[in-house]
């Protein structure tokens, strides 16, 4: 229809395509007069309504996807808003060439989809798990019934919005039978917010302040919870290779990675990068919190991060935040909480992780990613660089070389060597999100 319309407005139509257009035009309102009768039905306004008061408005406005298909076009991407009711799951896309439209996964009950993720996000969890088939039982309910629209858009990117427990899951994870969905496509996550940020230039060249939590083992209280966290041996060293692989980087390492020192800095850089603990707090997402690296007490909360000013920042990475959620998923409002608020701020895309990852793994998989943002990639293009890196064995060590990796097993909190194709497992290279505009 885009071809149609330039000729349109240079009143250069013949009259088959005249015709055309105005079949395409009536067939385009009938799509849309059919999606306001969905989203004005009973059991969407009622969902809708749940969903905001539980994910604090954080989800988006079904009435606005239609009038985002010009920065669909612009960003060669698609958005995806899955819906889960009761006894179905529905799939809202939407293309630069299409308005909104619904794919429905009949008989899907919500215990049994919200049974699956829990079993998956366990199998994730742990590197010696085998995650695929439950990967290709996910994908033949979130993607493999929106194949035709995908392969009609042919996009680079898809823009998520995932809806209730999809949030403690990693889209990019999913399995069709030959590869994961992240080397089809780069994933970006997004709230309410990421909407208004689309038209916002992303920066060209990383000016970075980072901060690396220590080695010492400490436990934290919060409200009526202990949080026991151990070191981070690798963080300092991955703090000291972005330093010499960045010029001007600004590290704080240890106990020099302290409020005082951080907080009145953050606003100058144009990415802040996190390699510290953090605890998203099922159900209380206001208390959750990242750690800093001199005292138990010296930590920064969720609800605090929305009092911060951090307009200059295009990006926030929390490379070892976690979430230790174990069993008990709430509704995920505090995985999009994290992105959520950083925007709220002012920041435009946050990338935190879902679980907690050995830290010598993720090393590696963050050289990789900001050796992508280096050659100009995207925050999203980047990412999917660095996850494709991880499960091809395609990456360099810090010492220039492909190689076994030394990682702390944060289990056991003892080094050992994991090989090329242990990192394979998405339990390496799934965990890590990207929330808010990073495209």
């Amino acid at each position: 229809m885009a071809e149609l319309r330039k000729l349109d407005a240079q009143n250069a139509l013949n009259p088959t395509q005249k015709q055309r257009l105005t079949q395409l035009v009536d067939l385009e309102r009938q799509i849309n007069r059919q999606f306001n009768q969905f989203i004005e039905s009973e059991a969407v306004q009622n969902l809708v309504a749940q969903l905001s008061r539980t994910a604090k408005n954080q989800n988006l406005n079904l009435e606005d996807l239609n009038a985002l298909r010009d920065d669909l076009r612009k960003l060669d991407a698609v958005l995806l808003y899955p819906l889960i009711l009761d006894d179905r799951l529905k799939l809202v896309i939407t293309t630069p060439n299409s308005p909104p439209l619904r794919r429905t996964v009949k008989h899907l009950k919500r215990e049994e989809l919200n049974r699956v993720i829990a079993e998956y996000r366990s199998a994730l969890e742990h590197p010696g798990s085998n995650a695929r088939d439950l990967a290709q039982k996910l994908y033949t309910w979130l993607i493999q019934p929106l194949e035709a629209d995908l392969q009609q858009a042919k996009p680079k990117t898809i823009i998520y919005a995932p809806d209730g427990q999809l949030r403690y899951i990693p889209l990019a994870a999913l399995h069709d039978g030959q590869q994961w969905l992240i080397q089809r496509y780069g994933i970006n996550n997004i709230t309410a917010r990421s909407v208004t940020d689309f038209h916002t230039v992303p920066a060209k060249q990383p000016r970075i302040l980072a901060g690396a939590y220590g080695t010492q083992e400490i436990t934290v209280q919060v409200g009526d919870q202990n949080f026991r966290f151990g070191g981070l041996p690798a963080a300092s060293k991955e703090v000291q290779t972005l330093m010499a692989a960045i010029p001007g980087t600004l590290g704080l390492l240890d106990r020099d990675f302290n409020r005082p020192a951080l907080l009145p800095r953050l606003n100058s850089f144009n990415i802040v990068h996190l390699a510290t603990h953090g605890k998203v707090v099922v159900g209380r997402a206001e208390q959750s919190f990242l750690l800093f690296g001199n005292t138990p007490t010296d930590v920064v909360t969720l609800d605090e991060i929305k009092d911060l000013t951090l307009k200059n920042v295009a990006l926030v990475v929390l490379s070892a935040c976690e979430t230790g959620l174990g069993g008990n998923l709430g509704n995920g409002e505090e995985i999009l909480g994290l992105g959520y608020q950083f925007q709220r701020a002012g920041a435009r895309a946050a990338i935190a992780s879902l679980w907690q990852v050995d830290d010598g793994g993720t090393q590696v998989l963050m050289n990789a990613f900001y050796a992508a943002l280096q050659k100009g990639m995207t925050e999203a293009q980047a990412l999917q660089e660095a996850q494709k890196a991880l499960i091809t064995g395609d990456y360099t060590t810090v010492e220039g070389r492909r190689s076994d990796v030394e990682i702390v097993d944060s289990r056991t909190g003892k080094p050992r060597t994991v090989s090329v194709d242990t990192l394979q497992h998405p339990y390496y290279w799934a965990p890590f999100i990207l929330i808010g505009n990073g495209l």
